[in-house]
This record gives C-alpha cells, structure tokens and sequence, in this order.
C-alpha cells in the first residue's frame, strides 16, 4: 500500500512538472502569434500593389505577353511545401503533409510528373526518408524569417517554371484562420493567370522604360511576394497550432492530477483505516 501511494505521489509531481511546461509553451506560443499575425499583415500591402500594377499592364494592352501569365500544356508540376522546423502543434504538420500526398496520388502516376520544394526540416525528412523527388529544401528558419531566408528557393522554383522544365506550380502551406483553424491549402502559384484576369481597381500607370520589361522584371518578384507571404501565414499557423496543442495538454494534465489525486487521497484513506484495523485488532488481543 505504502508503494502505490508513493508511485501515486511521484506521478502527480511529474504531471504537475509537466503542466508547468505546457502552460509556459501555450503562453510564449501566444506571445510569438500575435507578432506572426501582425507581420503577416504587413506584408500584404506590398504584394496587393505588386498585383494591382501587374493587373494593369496585363489588362491595359492585349500587346503584352509574358509566360508566367499564360498556361501551357502540363508535362511536370511543381510543389513548394511549407512545414516547420518544431512538433509540439497537434496535427499541424501532419494534416499539411497528408494533404500534399493526397493531391500527388490523384493528379500523378510516377515520380516523373513532379518535384518538390520543401521549406521546414519536418517536411523535409517525411519526404527524403520515403525517396520523395526533393529537389530544394530550407530547413532552419528563424522565428521571424525574413525574404532573404527564402529568397533562393522561391526563386529557385520560379525559375524552374520560367525555364519550361516545370509547367505548374504549387504553394502547399496551411492557411491561417484563427488559434484553433488552420487549413491545409494547395493552391496554384504559377502560371499567374488569375492576376491577369484581375479586374480589380484600374490605375493608369506611366512604364519606364516600358510596359513589356516592367512586366517581366515584377512577374518574377510578386511570385517569390507570394511565396513569403504564404510563409508568414504558416508561421502564424504553427504558432496558432501550437498554443491550442499546448492548452490541450495543459487541460489533460489537470485532469490527471485530479484522477491522480483522488486516488491518491482513496489510497490514503485505505491505509490510515488499514493501520486503525490493526491498532484495534491487537489492542483486542491483548485484551
């Protein structure tokens, strides 16, 4: 009996330990999402004026043309994967990883129709241990990633499409909606053709030198702009993720502590009569 309460009572100091770590990791998560959030934001007014100007040129004259704004017949299709670097986010990366996979078996029939571009080291070991064709990979972003931490791949990938040696590609990353709503998203990056359908706000513009070479110097930009943002909204995404992920667990521990801890008191109280039954018993005896 004696063992069990002590078994007992090492558990709900282990649990509590763990508690204490959870709730500190679901309180830094919510300190680092609200800094995701916020850059995130920011980072959208560049890209929405990058597209309004590409809009334009591409809506304003039907003599502009320019490949990443025109589809072609698909031969290979490319995937840029944005994972984390970290667990601890519930089904965070799972769901993502599924989702690519899912989309690979129904549009693919062999390795030979498409490669991949992953950003995040969990991403990028599902992927390699199962001999998935992994072209690029940035694992070991900061917390903040900035352009220049994923500037090459983005760049890397967009020029692949430019090149003709990819004929689509793909920005796989999870959307982010609230703390507890992130959606694993596939959503098409090149060609841009959306943008030249854009009939959004019309703006006349003077091009320097002219329309055709500021339409082939941005086209490139705002696909690695979308790329980036993507990234920010992943991030919020983890860190979303991760504060629900961690205020689970800090739930569950609470209620271990208390089954652990009524059991504990009924262990106690077992012993304490245990120990009264024998007093009387030889206080019987000796009688």
């Amino acid at each position: 009996m004696a063992k069990g309460i002590r078994e007992l009572r090492r558990r709900i100091k282990s649990v509590k330990n763990t508690r204490q770590i959870t709730k500190a990791m679901k309180m830094v998560a919510a300190a680092k999402l609200r800094r995701a959030q916020q850059k995130a934001e920011a980072a959208r007014p560049y890209a929405r004026k990058i597209q309004e100007v590409i809009a334009s040129i591409a809506s304003g004259t039907t003599s502009v043309k320019h490949p990443m704004l025109q589809s072609r017949p698909v031969k290979k299709t490319g995937y840029i994967v944005i994972t984390s670097d970290r667990g601890l986010a519930g089904g965070y990366n799972g769901n993502m990883i599924r989702k690519v996979i899912q989309t690979i078996a129904e549009k693919h029939k062999s390795q030979d129709e498409y490669t991949i571009f992953v950003i995040g080291r969990k991403g990028r070991d599902f992927f390699r241990k199962r001999n998935y064709p992994v072209i690029d990979e940035v694992v070991g972003l900061p917390e903040s990633p900035t352009f220049a931490d994923i500037k090459k791949i983005a760049s890397a990938a967009v020029q692949l499409f430019a090149d003709e040696k990819i004929d689509e590609l793909y920005l796989c990353y999870n959307v982010f909606q609230s703390a507890i709503s992130q959606v694993p998203t596939v959503s098409r990056l090149l060609p841009l053709d959306a943008v030249a359908e854009d009939a959004g706000r019309k703006v006349n513009y003077e091009y320097e030198p002219n329309a055709e070479e500021v339409l082939a110097d941005l086209l490139p930009k705002y696909a690695e702009t979308l790329v980036y943002s993507a990234l920010l909204d992943a991030k919020a995404s983890f860190y979303g993720a991760q504060m629900t992920a961690m205020g689970n667990a800090t739930d569950n521990a609470t209620d271990m502590i208390g089954r652990y801890t009524l059991q504990y008191n009924r262990a106690r109280q077992a012993a304490i009569t245990q120990e009264i039954s024998e007093i009387v018993a030889g206080a019987n005896a000796q009688a």
